[in-house]
């Protein structure tokens, strides 16, 4: 079994996740990992935000407020890292990778075809989305969070988060639209 500590680096102390907590987490890491890999269009970004934002977790655990929700922290935290590490490679001025499409199996090879080639001009236009937009859109549609906890998560209003999803949509709509 997985078992959770980290070493608190300059004072050479081991913490140690409570078990429950612990699960929670392990629980939580696909959905994370899935969540950061929108987030950042990379794979290996992704497994760095992953792994960061559970550090971060960790070593900020006395600051989780028990009875509420672990998960919606969790984001949060990965948000505020990749925010955090946008406006740090704006400075350095690089550049973020585009979201690599994964294999896709069909059985017919024009139904793949054209599965591909719509799933490439749905994530060419997510990833081109303004990261408000991508952010609130991830965490809705592909978490499954409501518009509250999406608010919540990344720091604005219900109702910011409902037009940035309306206007995310749409754009995406006009790609599927426009490929049919």
């Amino acid at each position: 079994m997985l078992s959770i500590q980290i070493v608190l680096e300059g004072i050479g102390k081991v913490r140690r996740v409570e078990p429950q907590i612990e699960k929670e987490i392990i629980a939580l890491l696909p959905r994370l990992r899935r969540f950061a890999l929108g987030l950042t269009r990379s794979v290996p970004a992704a497994d760095d935000l992953a792994q960061a934002t559970v550090e971060r977790a960790i070593v900020n655990l006395d600051k989780w407020q028990p009875g509420t929700r672990l998960d919606s922290w969790m984001y949060r935290i990965a948000h505020n890292l990749h925010r955090n590490e946008m406006r740090n490679q704006a400075i350095r001025g690089e550049k973020l990778g585009a979201i690599q499409m994964g294999a896709e199996q069909a059985l017919d090879g024009e139904r793949a075809a054209m599965a591909r080639l719509e799933f490439s001009a749905v994530s060419a236009a997510i990833a081109q989305l303004p990261e408000d937009q991508r952010t609130a859109l991830l965490l809705v549609a592909v978490e499954g969070r409501s518009y509250r906890e999406a608010a919540e998560i990344t720091g604005a209003s219900v109702a910011a988060v409902t037009s940035r999803i309306a206007r995310a949509r749409e754009v995406l709509r006009g790609v599927v639209e426009r490929s049919d």
